[in-house]
Order: C-alpha cells, then structure tokens, then sequence
C-alpha cells in the first residue's frame, strides 16, 4: 500500500515538472512546454539543434509514460493514473520501463551541465531554480543527496532515482533528488 509520505512525494513530481500547464493531468502538450521551457533556460532558440533533440527526447518520454499510464486511454496521465503506475514500479524497480529510464538519463544530462559525468552543487540547483524552487533549498536537498560529497555520479544518481520512487524513508538521499529539500 502506498504512504501518504510516498504518494506526497509522487503528487510533487506530477504537479512541479509534469504537468506544465497546471491543467490536473498530463499530456503531449505539457512535454512541448517544458522542451520550451528548458531551451528558453540554456538559451536555445526553436531551431537549434539542442531544443530538437531536447523536444525529442521529451516526446519520446511522453509515448511512453502514456502507453504505460494512461490506463482510460483518453490522451492524459491523471495524477491517480501516475501514481498507480509508480507504486506498480515500486514492487520491482529492476524493471522500469524505457521511459522511465529515459526520462532518469534526461534529468541526469540536463543537470550535468558542463558534461563532465557528475553533478555538482551548482549544476543542480541552477536547474531546479530554473523551474521556480528556491535556490538554497536546492542547494540543502544536494548536500542530503550527495551525503555531502561535492558530485554525484552517473551510477550514483541511478540509484537515488530508484530510491525516490521506492523509500518510505523521509531521511533517505534520494528524496531529495528533484530539489525539494523536505515532504
């Protein structure tokens, strides 16, 4: 059964970067606004071949996350279709589907911003401040993530990625891993 501190956690993910335009669900529409609005972040005009890919991989990560969620079949997640798909990912993690995948590898690249294969403090809250959080309590939920290291590595994030959509744990690291510092 899902915990509040779970479905908390679930619902501010859904709500934060999800659902772009504040409609209640999630469509096509939503990953077009966040490809829009993470271009306008880096400074990426609709030409250019960032924004292409960006927008790619986005509407890639909606395909998916529709043919797995959309239970209704209507073109929209619900946020009770979402979280009913992530408590189903809960009971196996070892076995996310592509998108979710995908969607970890995008995040992990939009975050590691000068390329180098970690994230830095830095790189971290920039991104998450981009998407209207308050710096600093990004900065504090990358120190609890990180454990207190200065980077998070590829492998790392992995993991902590697993461990938001699986802990019931509100002082596990990987809570903090979409720049909330506390539920």
């Amino acid at each position: 059964m899902l915990s509040d501190f779970r479905k908390k956690k679930l619902l501010y993910l859904f709500n934060k970067f999800f659902d772009s335009n504040n409609s209640g669900s999630v469509d096509k529409n939503d990953f077009e606004l966040a490809a829009e609005k993470i271009s306008k972040q880096r400074g990426w005009k609709s030409g250019d071949a960032q924004y292409k890919e960006t927008l790619s991989a986005l509407l890639k990560i909606w395909e998916g996350l529709q043919s797995v969620a959309d239970a209704d079949k209507d073109g929209q997640v619900t946020a009770d279709e979402w979280v009913t798909m992530w408590e189903a990912f809960a009971k196996n993690p070892s076995s996310a589907y592509d998108w979710q995948s995908q969607y970890c590898s995008f995040i992990f690249k939009l975050e590691d911003a000068s390329g180098d294969g970690a994230i830095d403090s830095e790189e971290f809250s920039s991104v998450y401040a981009s998407f209207g959080l308050n710096k600093d309590d990004a900065v504090s939920a990358f120190n609890k993530m990180s454990k207190g290291k200065s980077s998070v590595s590829w492998a790392e994030f992995q993991e902590l990625w697993k461990e938001y959509f699986v802990t019931d744990d509100p002082n596990a690291p990987g809570n903090f891993i979409f720049g909330k510092s506390s539920f």
